[in-house]
């Protein structure tokens, strides 16, 4: 856990201990409190633990709420069993509404510096959306990824690796920070590290590939247009995974 960022530390955390504390606390009012009152509370906890962290942490902290729900909230007490057919649909519903408010937290707080303000920014993203969209295959949405990133983080040159992972060069995390080993650089104050930057292209859980960077020197993008790339690239993966399962390509 030291080499990723307080903020991420902070969230893993909440994520294994807050539904259990929120949980332990509900104990002395659950005879008089309803199962539904209390599964509702325990999601408020896994929002803000995906509001912090990520996606994984927003979803490790669903799977926490509803097994403390289970084990201090519905009979038989303390103990990981459900006899209770109203319970077991209503842990269900909390595992399973606690996942997607996870995602959608996660997501809003990777755009939170995105606003409406910023139309270069918005611009990119929606571009390459339509693009998306309307494209039969993903080879033109990641070349027209790799040339956004150009553009948006002054690279000097920029290209797309299929299904590699070679090597442990620097890498743009979905947080907008960068990755050097086991440490993270400080990219506003001291620019880019040295050598080329991955960025990692994920569809659907699957990995496809990276962008391999070589930023311009003496550059160093705002967190905002790095969270804007992570976006880019998350959208070039999306277009990687359709086209994987349309045209019967393998996942890397």
């Amino acid at each position: 856990m030291t080499g990723f960022p307080p903020r991420d530390r902070m969230a893993a955390g909440g994520a294994l201990l807050g539904p259990f504390l929120v949980a332990l606390a509900l104990m002395p009012f659950r005879t008089d409190l309803s199962n539904t009152n209390a599964a509702l509370i325990l999601v408020v906890v896994v929002v803000a633990v995906a509001a912090v962290g990520n996606r994984i942490m927003g979803a490790v902290g669903a799977l926490s709420a509803a097994v403390w729900f289970d084990f201090f909230l519905t009979q038989p007490y303390e103990r990981f069993t459900i006899t209770e057919t109203d319970d077991i649909e209503t842990a269900v519903l909390l595992l399973v509404v606690g996942l997607i408010v996870s995602q959608l937290a996660a997501r809003a707080r990777r755009l939170e510096v995105v606003t409406v303000t910023d139309g270069d920014h918005l611009r990119r993203i929606h571009e390459t959306a339509d693009l998306a969209r309307t494209s039969h295959s993903a080879d033109p949405v990641v070349e027209h990824v790799r040339g956004q990133l150009i553009e948006l983080l002054a690279l000097r040159t920029c290209r797309f690796e299929y299904g590699t992972l070679l090597g442990q060069p620097p890498r743009l995390e979905q947080d907008g920070s960068v990755a050097v080993g086991r440490r993270h650089c400080d990219v506003d104050a001291t620019g880019w590290p040295e050598g080329e930057i991955e960025l990692r292209a994920y569809g659907n859980g699957h990995y496809f590939g990276r962008f391999m960077m070589a930023p311009a020197p003496g550059s160093a993008p705002s967190h905002k247009a790095r969270l804007v790339a992570v976006t880019l690239a998350d959208q070039a993966g999306a277009a990687l995974d359709t086209a994987g399962l349309t045209n019967g390509r393998t996942p890397a």
